[in-house]
Parts: C-alpha cells; structure tokens; sequence
C-alpha cells in the first residue's frame, strides 16, 4: 500500500463496488468500503505501511528466536503480542477499524499457539543420554 497512491485505491474500490451498489445502493459493505477508500488519506497510508512494517519485522525477530528453540523467545513474544494487542484495540477504540480487530484476533490466536509450544517445550524434561 505504500508504493500505491489513494486514488489509485479509490478507483480499485470503485471498480469492486461499483455493480453491487448499482444493484443495491445500500448494501453495507460497499458503501463501507467505499466510503474507507474515499476518507483513505496520505498520512492513514504512510501510517498503516509504517506499522503493518514494523509490526512484520518484529514478528519476523521472534519467529527467528523461536525457531531455534530459544526459551526466551517465548515470553518475549507474548510480550511483544500483548503490547500488540493493546495498541490495536486503543486505535480501533477511536477508529473503529475493522482491520485492526482481525489483526488482533489473529494475533490472539498466535499468541494461544506460542503459550501452548512454551509449556509444552519449558516443561518437558529434556531426553536422556541413551549412552549411559
């Protein structure tokens, strides 16, 4: 999104909207979707791009560290997740995004699966030497 202009947005959503509000000109996911792209400014875009980025990166970070089974990787990611969470609910308190609550929910959900990998991988004893 940040390498595309907002009217180049604008006239996307037009074309995707434009026979089904034809048909029903209250149906409400066209006009909200249409009225999000038409209020979709310079600085909301360079906002999303720059948090969607960070918010990536970051990820990425801890994925790394919990693919090589570092302990903690773990707390530091339901950490991470929880700070997340937190931001997201604060802007779609006054936003009323809809994206940020699926990107909350999805970031709940991971956040379940890594608690789940972290008492599954700090409470199993580690295996015995079959040497001895």
């Amino acid at each position: 999104m940040a390498f595309v202009s907002t009217t180049a947005i604008t006239r996307l959503v037009n074309a995707l909207t434009q026979e089904e509000l034809i048909e029903d000109p209250n149906d409400l996911v066209a006009t909200h979707l249409l009225s999000l792209a038409q209020n979709f400014t310079v600085g909301t875009q360079r906002f999303y791009a720059l948090y969607l980025l960070s918010h990536g990166l970051i990820k990425a970070l801890l994925v790394i560290g919990l693919l090589r089974n570092k302990l903690w990787a773990y707390p530091v990611s339901l950490v991470v997740l929880g700070l997340f969470i937190v931001y997201q609910l604060y802007r779609f308190s006054y936003t009323h995004g809809l994206g940020l609550i699926a990107l909350t929910v999805f970031d709940v959900f991971v956040m379940g699966l890594i608690w789940h990998e972290y008492r599954v991988v700090s409470f199993t004893p580690p295996p015995r030497d079959w040497r001895r």
